[in-house]
């Protein structure tokens, strides 16, 4: 049986333990994801968005859905260890894409905001649900149509105009198996309305080293004149294949900055997007990321300026070293109305060894005539002259590489907002110093 068969089939198992939800508007939506993945292929080499990234090992393995098989049970002390402290959030954790309460902690919330699992919004809030659920995300390969299939959650976050999110929220994904690879599908959504603020981090882990897919889709909504910060950290095991598709939209004198950090996976793919739909808006994307070994991490983003006076920055930064292999991909388009556009675009990648590859294409399509745009890349190796001049002072060889290596991660780091997380992911970059031979 083929991959595409395999997952139809698992479809029919996935209907059976649904019960009562098989007759919902959602479940409608996945029967519609469903006969669109019939029709629809895994996107390969061939195709140019997908060029540069082999998914091949994700479509020759069967993983099972994470509701077809024994609940995993996780304790505290292990949430305890991997998420970021230090600070007051609220925490939400998933475990295989469903929502553990035992292991949540959301309190003290202002009036009329929502923070929780999907399937919890969905009831709770169903006509601000069916208004923001699927309706700026691009459904467009077989593996956004296998997400819609098989999610049964994710996380959901509502916050009404004029507030102020003082503490940030935490989402912890631990996923994976004992003994089985399995498929795991959140799906999640964020609205912030007009003159509100809030702080997201999602932190990304493994339950061990057994291998399995994690395929994502988050819609993000943000309003007139509101402020978000969504920091990303990936550090999920080396087995592991990430596919996350986040898109955005912003109104009128809205800030987006985002953030987004990879460790870990074997294949992971991020497809990050915001459309700039007003006026005097400002959209920030950071992105670091440091593999070794046979990793592969493929960044898309686009930015796509749909009116006049906005801004856009986007800072990349790739640290590779043994045989790992980076792509990205940045597309920023200024359409014909959006004049007056400031649009700036970096990505630099620094090769720690002869067998790290990396294939980088910033482009810009500009349709309008009043901008200031620009965008480049560059590809080196650590600078041996202020390697040199660190080790006249006494520096030991590795110690000098790792200062120069932390220097070049701070570009981005340093834009963090939350002391301690900055702290935490630099402490993180340390560790993973230690891993590759420097």
């Amino acid at each position: 049986m083929n991959i595409k068969g395999f997952y139809i089939d698992k479809f029919i198992d996935f209907e059976k333990k649904l019960n009562g939800e098989s007759i919902t508007n959602f479940h409608s939506f996945r029967k519609d994801a469903i006969a669109k993945f019939k029709e629809i292929d895994f996107p390969t080499t061939k195709n140019e968005e997908w060029r540069f990234t082999d998914v091949s090992p994700i479509t020759k393995q069967n993983f099972i859905p994470a509701n077809l098989i024994s609940k995993i049970k996780i304790d505290k002390s292990k949430v305890e260890k991997i998420i970021f402290t230090g600070f007051d959030f609220h925490l939400l954790v998933f475990v295989n894409g469903i929502f553990e309460p035992s292991l949540s902690e959301i309190k003290d919330l202002p009036k009329n905001v929502f923070v929780g699992s999907l399937k919890k919004f969905q009831a709770e809030k169903e006509d601000l649900f069916y208004k923001h659920f699927n309706k700026i995300v691009s459904n467009d390969t077989a593996f956004n149509f296998l997400n819609s299939s098989f999610s049964v959650d994710g996380f959901a976050v509502y916050v009404p105009k004029n507030i102020v999110l003082e503490k940030p929220i935490q989402v912890l994904f631990i996923n994976g198996s004992e003994d089985e690879n399995i498929l795991i599908s959140p799906r999640n959504l964020f609205v912030v309305e007009e003159n509100s603020q809030m702080k997201l981090i999602v932190n990304y882990n493994g339950l061990n080293n057994q291998k399995y897919f994690s395929n994502i889709i988050t819609e993000i909504f943000i309003g007139e004149n509101a402020i978000v910060d969504y920091y990303q950290i990936q550090n999920e095991n080396d087995n592991s294949y990430h596919i996350e598709k986040i898109q955005a939209i912003q109104k009128d004198k809205s800030l987006f900055n985002q953030f987004n950090i990879t460790f870990g996976g074997e294949i992971v793919r991020n497809d990050i997007n915001s459309k700039l739909d007003g006026e005097y808006i400002e959209t920030h994307f950071y992105g670091l990321y440091m593999i070794n070994g046979k990793q592969h991490v493929d960044n898309h983003t686009f930015v796509d300026h749909a009116k006049p006076n906005c801004m856009s920055n986007e800072l990349y930064k790739g640290i590779l070293d043994e045989n790992s292999h980076g792509v990205f991909n940045g597309k920023i388009i200024v359409r014909q109305d959006a004049q007056k556009t400031n649009a700036y675009q970096q990505n630099k990648t620094i090769l720690l060894y002869k067998g790290a590859t990396i294939d980088t294409k910033p482009q810009l399509e500009i349709f309008a005539d009043d901008v200031k745009c620009s965008h480049g890349a560059t590809v080196g190796h650590l600078d041996e002259v202020s390697e040199f001049y660190i080790r006249s002072r006494g520096v030991p060889k590795e110690l000098a590489k790792s200062m120069l290596i932390r220097a070049f991660a701070n570009d981005v780091i340093e834009t963090m907002k939350i002391t301690e997380l900055k702290e935490q992911i630099n402490h993180m970059i340390f560790q993973h110093l230690h891993q590759i031979e420097i």
